[in-house]
């Protein structure tokens, strides 16, 4: 190594051997006799001698894979026909995903090595166990040995060489050329979900969206052809990025409307308030008819069952018949054992809307909004005489034009308007021509109105079904389309957190399994104990779990299992 005044020839093999850390040791002649015979063989045919060593390098895989783990290696032939090249080679770090070792033995004689003539063949392959093979495999092969894929033809051979000129191969890795000049290593399969976590969920990474993800693999020096998928895939399962973020009105179910035949078989109910003390009440108790929107409402010092058992029997009941279905919300003061039994005494259906979704009972909800705003825009200053504006509030509401009816609530229970006193004083056509009518002609102008009365509740019917079928489509056509099965992990949110927000706190929790999944959007759900409860399906949200990252290791070709 250390002789002066070298001839090319041998620099060349000083220059590659100052690569090794190796000890050269001189031998005298007489005491090297297997080399100096080996140097003395007659070779018949003429070959060139090769001075980059091929036959100490592991040139391609192999485009087949035996098993789901097992790939080929190809090598060389080596150069000297008796000389067995079993164990030279050195460690081979393949870009791949993992780093393989050959281990190879020297100084055996061929009878003594039954494996040596199959090394000498170039058809030789070592079968070694690694992952499945890399997406740039072909393009690594030709770069390395000139090997082109034995499956291309036509168009997609010519656009495999289209797409060699975006790459450059710097052993043992393969470089991407990029469009803004940058080269970018192309890694494997087995190497982006490290690589994506680190850009992602890491100490330093953020958890951003999919975008600044992808920015910054690009910004570390990496690319693969699905980074995006990828990423989105990755970012989508993140549980700490699933557990954030909100639910809005694109999280709703499809909507489905309540829509009944007959007046007062469907009553919804509903508590108002507190408001401020007025003659010792604090609150409204609200019943609205489905069918005709009519409302009855009584003021209450409190929000208790007395209240509600107190609007059943001297209104309800004895005004407008005992009805079929009551809704009301899961409340203390509807869902008791007195309330229950009186309901259950009359044969009355309690259906109860799922925790934190109003929208079940949206239809008291909207009456209780309207007679609200009636009564601010009413009350005095002092807001202390909303108890006594509250059955003027009611007979407005009652006689005001409803869309979806196409009348007013008034008339569709009476097949007559609603007159006002503002008629009388100035003389509407109906106060001065008919104020002195003979009770025979106005019978039968009543019964005739009568009569029209199942055409006007047909009709508001109609209307009805048609307004909430175009709000439904309005409505379905904005959210997102969702789909639950049972054994689906989900996450649930926390509606409290809606109105006691804690900073830096996870609105999610579980996941939940879900059990069943009832019509109108009710979800049923397991929580670990095995727990069940009902919720809204928009306040759930599928959770996908994170497949976990894999540990590099480094498999040798003496420990690798047999195939």
């Amino acid at each position: 190594m250390q002789k002066k005044d070298s001839k090319p020839r041998l620099l060349r093999w000083i220059l590659l051997l100052q690569e090794f850390d190796i000890e050269v040791k001189d031998k005298k002649g007489s005491e090297n006799g297997v080399a100096d015979h080996l140097s003395r063989i007659k070779i018949e045919d003429d070959v060139p001698i090769n001075d980059s060593l091929p036959e100490e390098h592991v040139y391609f895989v192999e485009t087949g894979i035996r098993d789901d783990y097992e790939a080929e290696f190809q090598v060389f032939r080596t150069s000297g026909p008796s000389v067995d090249r079993h164990h030279s080679l050195a460690s081979i770090d393949t870009q791949f995903s993992r780093e393989v070792s050959i281990d190879t033995t020297t100084g055996v004689a061929r009878h003594q090595s039954p494996n040596s003539s199959g090394l000498a063949d170039p058809k030789t392959i070592a079968a070694i166990e690694v992952p499945d093979r890399p997406w740039f495999a072909d393009i690594a092969n030709y770069f390395a040995a000139d090997v082109e894929p034995d499956d291309l033809t036509g168009y997609a051979k010519k656009k495999f060489f289209r797409e060699l000129q975006r790459f450059y191969w710097d052993e043992p890795y393969l470089y991407r050329h990029c469009s803004d000049g940058t080269y970018r290593r192309c890694i494997a399969e087995t190497e982006i979900p490290e690589v994506l976590f680190h850009c992602h969920g890491s100490e330093y990474a953020g958890h951003f969206a999919t975008f600044k993800t992808v920015s910054k693999v690009l910004q570390a020096g990496f690319w693969w052809p699905t980074m995006f998928r990828d990423a989105h895939d990755f970012v989508s399962r993140c549980d700490a990025c699933q557990r954030r973020g909100k639910i809005s009105k694109r999280h709703e179910m499809p909507q489905n409307f309540i829509l009944e035949v007959k007046v007062f078989d469907c009553w919804g109910i509903d508590f108002m308030g507190p408001f401020p003390t007025s003659y010792k009440n604090k609150y409204i108790l609200v019943a609205v008819d489905y069918v005709s929107k009519w409302v009855e409402a009584i003021a209450s010092p409190t929000n208790d069952a007395s209240v509600v058992l107190k609007l059943f029997k001297s209104i309800i009941f004895p005004r407008f018949g005992v009805p079929r279905v009551v809704i009301s919300d899961g409340g203390s003061h509807f869902i008791n054992r007195v309330f229950e039994k009186l309901l259950k005494k009359y044969g009355v259906h309690h259906r109860v809307a799922t925790p934190y979704h109003p929208q079940t009972s949206g239809q008291v909800e909207v009456s209780n909004r309207q007679i609200k705003e009636i009564l601010e825009k009413t009350v005095g200053r002092s807001l202390k005489d909303w108890s006594i504006k509250l059955d003027d509030a009611l007979w407005a509401y009652r006689s005001t034009f409803k869309t979806p009816l196409g009348t007013t609530p008034f008339h569709l229970l009476y097949g007559k308007a609603c007159h006002l006193p503002v008629e009388l004083a100035h003389k509407a056509a109906w106060a001065v021509k008919l104020l002195n009518f003979d009770i025979k002609p106005a019978a039968e102008r009543r019964l005739i109105q009568l009569n029209e009365l199942d055409e006007i509740r047909y009709h508001a019917y109609e209307n009805s079904k048609l307004y909430k079928e175009r709000t439904k489509a309005y409505h379905d056509k904005k959210i997102i389309s969702r789909t639950f099965e049972p054994n689906d992990q989900v996450l649930l949110y926390n509606s409290r957190l809606q109105l006691f927000l804690g900073k830096l706190r996870s609105r999610w929790s579980g996941p939940f399994t879900v059990k069943e999944v009832r019509p109108y959007g009710a979800v049923v759900l397991l929580n670990p104990e095995g727990k069940e409860f009902t919720v809204n399906g928009q306040r759930v949200k599928h959770y996908w779990a994170h497949a976990e990252i894999p540990d590099g290791h480094i498999v040798r070709l003496n420990d690798a299992p047999s195939a």
